[in-house]
């Protein structure tokens, strides 16, 4: 017997990095010495200190049943206390706080709150593929705005046609930015606050990578806008602050109805966050902020290494001072897939196509932070023997 998938599914393009782990794969059944700088995921291990407050989470019989709601007052105060330290915002940690299974569920979960059949989403493009995945899901309609490096890979919300304006929901915003790793300020966040107020368009703004910052350069959250409450939800993930992606623990917060809604879908769909890893979150986020100090010198480090190799070998690379991803235009001559082909089979370097983000990241591609960095200067040295 053979089964048809959904429609809404069979819409959807292949999930990008499924794609790019099976080439990776074939490569390394092949015997390629493979440096792999595809995927986000931090090879560093979870401090310890988090570790052991799993640990002792999990002997506690209390959090051996199910951890339904919008998860433990104490991990969501703990959200709150962190967030007041880090941005200056007060949140009422029972109405405007929200634990997540990382980001990604709940950047997923959230159209099924908000976005009816027929009902437009703005999504950017690059820009991480789950929000127009999210929209499609629910018979949303994703529309794509260009981030263009002329523009510093910020989206021009006059080029937005009235159109389109009328049907759209919510706008997805992301900074630091997955892939370019472009940063805003507040006054970017001030202007996008102003244009949804006026559209009446939920803004949610993805900052799953808030942490990851060198010196000077910390990110701001769109909730610093005064007003901006009114009309915003943001996603946070503890995954890249601490090394946590495989425990899959985050939040969201902003105005009480939005974050109402992500709760009640998630409701209906997952049982919560597991309460052990509740309370590791909680001790994440309490923790001296050296924890994530030692996380941003690692990065600090590679970014140099990668960086420094890639402009000697007569690379064009976007400059950034956050994330732990590294955007780089294509060779003349090349698309974005072609050249990701041949650093793979010639270099044996995994890499992610610019276009695999959405049209407008043609003539680019993304590398990661995310390898030690004997690698990464290996890396370099394969992409200068690439280059001639």
């Amino acid at each position: 017997m053979e089964f048809t998938r959904s429609k809404a599914l069979q819409a959807l393009p292949p999930y990008l990095f499924i794609e790019i782990d099976k080439k990776k794969k074939a490569a390394l059944a092949a015997g390629v010495d493979l440096v792999d700088l595809g995927v986000g995921d931090p090879d560093k291990p979870t401090p310890k200190s988090l570790i052991k407050a799993l640990q002792k989470a999990s002997e506690n019989p209390a959090y051996h049943q199910y951890p339904f709601g919008s998860g433990m007052a104490s991990y969501r105060q703990a959200v709150a206390d962190w967030f007041k330290k880090r941005f200056g915002v007060r949140l009422d940690a029972a109405t405007e706080v929200v634990a997540t299974i990382g980001s990604k569920e709940a950047i997923g979960h959230f159209p099924i709150a908000f976005v009816d059949p027929g009902d437009v989403v703005l999504c950017p493009d690059p820009g991480y593929p789950v929000y127009a995945a999210g929209a499609r899901f629910v018979g949303g309609i994703p529309y794509f705005m260009p981030l263009l490096e002329k523009n510093r890979f910020l989206p021009d919300f006059k080029a937005i046609p009235a159109s389109v304006l009328k049907k759209a929901k919510v706008m997805w915003l992301n900074y630091p930015n997955n892939p370019t790793a472009a940063t805003c300020d507040l006054a970017f966040f001030k202007r996008a606050v102003d244009f949804c107020k006026k559209h009446k368009i939920i803004l949610a703004h993805d900052m799953a990578y808030s942490e990851v910052y060198e010196a000077g350069q910390k990110p701001p959250s769109v909730l610093q806008v005064p007003g901006a409450k009114d009309v915003a939800i943001e996603f946070h993930s503890l995954s890249k602050t601490f090394n946590m992606t495989g425990w899959r623990v985050g939040f969201a917060v902003g105005h009480p109805q939005l974050v109402a809604g992500l709760a009640s879908a998630k409701g209906n769909l997952d049982s919560g966050v597991v309460s052990a890893i509740q309370a590791m979150g909680t001790a994440a986020l309490k923790a001296p902020d050296s924890l994530a100090k030692s996380v941003r010198s690692v990065y600090k480090a590679r970014r140099a290494i990668l960086v420094g190799g890639l402009k000697k070998a007569g690379f064009s690379v976007f400059p950034s001072q956050a994330a732990f991803y590294v955007w780089v235009k294509v060779p003349r001559g090349r698309t974005s897939a072609s050249f990701c082909s041949l650093l793979l089979d010639k270099a044996g370097i995994v890499a992610t196509p610019g276009n695999g983000f959405g049209a407008a990241g043609e003539g680019y591609f993304r590398l990661t932070l995310t390898a030690p960095e004997a690698r990464l200067r290996l890396a370099v040295k394969r992409l200068a023997a690439l280059r001639g």
